[in-house]
Protein backbone atom coordinates (compact mmCIF):
# COMPACT_ATOMS: atom_id res chain seq x y z
CA UNK A 1 0.00 0.00 0.00
CA UNK A 2 2.85 2.37 0.77
CA UNK A 3 4.45 1.64 -2.59
CA UNK A 4 1.32 2.67 -4.49
CA UNK A 5 1.11 5.95 -2.56
CA UNK A 6 4.79 6.55 -3.19
CA UNK A 7 4.37 5.82 -6.90
CA UNK A 8 1.34 8.10 -7.12
CA UNK A 9 3.15 10.96 -5.39
CA UNK A 10 6.18 10.47 -7.65
CA UNK A 11 3.92 10.57 -10.74
CA UNK A 12 2.21 13.74 -9.51
CA UNK A 13 5.55 15.40 -8.80
CA UNK A 14 6.88 14.51 -12.24
CA UNK A 15 3.73 15.91 -13.89
CA UNK A 16 4.24 19.16 -12.00
CA UNK A 17 7.99 19.36 -12.66
CA UNK A 18 7.98 18.43 -16.37
CA UNK A 19 6.77 21.79 -17.78
CA UNK A 20 9.13 23.69 -15.49
CA UNK A 21 12.08 21.57 -16.64
CA UNK A 22 11.12 21.99 -20.29
CA UNK A 23 10.86 25.75 -19.93
CA UNK A 24 14.21 25.90 -18.16
CA UNK A 25 15.82 23.85 -20.92
CA UNK A 26 14.52 26.28 -23.55
CA UNK A 27 15.80 29.35 -21.71
CA UNK A 28 19.29 27.89 -21.22
CA UNK A 29 19.73 27.11 -24.91
CA UNK A 30 21.65 29.73 -26.89
CA UNK A 31 19.61 32.16 -28.93
CA UNK A 32 19.44 30.99 -32.53
CA UNK A 33 18.43 33.39 -35.24
CA UNK A 34 16.12 32.00 -37.88
CA UNK A 35 17.09 32.75 -41.45
CA UNK A 36 14.74 32.38 -44.39
CA UNK A 37 15.78 30.09 -47.20
CA UNK A 38 16.38 31.59 -50.61
CA UNK A 39 14.80 30.06 -53.66
CA UNK A 40 15.91 30.27 -57.26
CA UNK A 41 12.44 30.82 -58.66
CA UNK A 42 9.66 32.47 -56.75
CA UNK A 43 6.15 31.44 -57.64
CA UNK A 44 3.47 34.06 -58.02
CA UNK A 45 0.34 32.47 -56.70
CA UNK A 46 -1.76 35.56 -57.27
CA UNK A 47 -2.02 37.32 -60.56
CA UNK A 48 -3.76 36.08 -63.69
CA UNK A 49 -5.27 33.06 -61.94
CA UNK A 50 -6.56 34.98 -58.89
CA UNK A 51 -9.46 36.56 -60.74
CA UNK A 52 -10.38 33.27 -62.41
CA UNK A 53 -10.43 31.44 -59.07
CA UNK A 54 -12.57 34.19 -57.50
CA UNK A 55 -15.09 34.04 -60.36
CA UNK A 56 -15.30 30.23 -60.16
CA UNK A 57 -15.78 30.36 -56.38
CA UNK A 58 -18.54 32.95 -56.71
CA UNK A 59 -20.25 30.85 -59.39
CA UNK A 60 -20.08 27.78 -57.15
CA UNK A 61 -21.63 29.68 -54.23
CA UNK A 62 -24.42 31.07 -56.42
CA UNK A 63 -25.10 27.62 -57.91
CA UNK A 64 -25.28 26.12 -54.43
CA UNK A 65 -27.77 28.75 -53.30
CA UNK A 66 -29.93 28.16 -56.37
CA UNK A 67 -29.90 24.39 -55.87
CA UNK A 68 -30.86 24.70 -52.20
CA UNK A 69 -33.57 27.32 -52.82
CA UNK A 70 -35.10 25.40 -55.76
CA UNK A 71 -36.54 22.63 -53.54
CA UNK A 72 -40.32 23.18 -53.89
CA UNK A 73 -41.47 19.68 -52.97
CA UNK A 74 -43.42 19.50 -49.71
CA UNK A 75 -42.05 17.16 -47.08
CA UNK A 76 -45.36 16.36 -45.42
CA UNK A 77 -48.22 14.55 -47.19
Amino acid sequence: MKFSKLAASFAAASLIAAPVAAQAANSVAPAVERVGATSASSEKLEGENGILIAVLAAAAVIAGIIIIADDDDPTSP
